[in-house]
């Protein structure tokens, strides 16, 4: 990156950020909510494969916290026509569902007599 000033320098990495975003946009494979992004690489993967490649990425398995963000999911879904593993894991109770980490559900938008685990939720 040329320039000698750090915001020429912070201008360019915003401009290269900018058009990378794009790319990736136009590609499918990243969507954006409330400042999140959300991305995929598109290919299947068991659930633990899942969540090893989201930390190598520098991130988490998705867990949908708002419509938005239940949205942002789904939109991979459609767009590959296939279901998509989420951070959550089922509790100790069956039928009653939690984050990974054990905390309690903040959000959820079930299909009727879902979830049943069969990966139609």
């Amino acid at each position: 990156l040329a320039g000698n000033r750090n915001g020429d320098v912070m201008s360019q990495l915003e401009y290269r950020i900018s058009r990378l975003e794009g790319v990736l946009l136009l590609n499918k494979i990243i969507t954006e909510s409330g400042g999140k992004i959300f991305a995929t690489n598109g290919k299947s993967a068991d659930f633990d494969a899942t969540v090893e490649k989201c930390k190598e990425a520098g991130g988490s398995i998705a867990t949908p916290r708002n419509p938005g963000e239940n949205d942002a999911i789904l939109y991979f879904v459609k767009y590959f026509n296939t279901y998509a593993y989420l951070g959550i894991k089922q509790s100790l109770i069956p039928g009653k569902f939690q984050l990974l980490n054990g905390a309690q559900l903040g959000y959820t938008n079930w299909y009727s007599n879902e979830p049943s685990g069969r990966g139609e939720e």
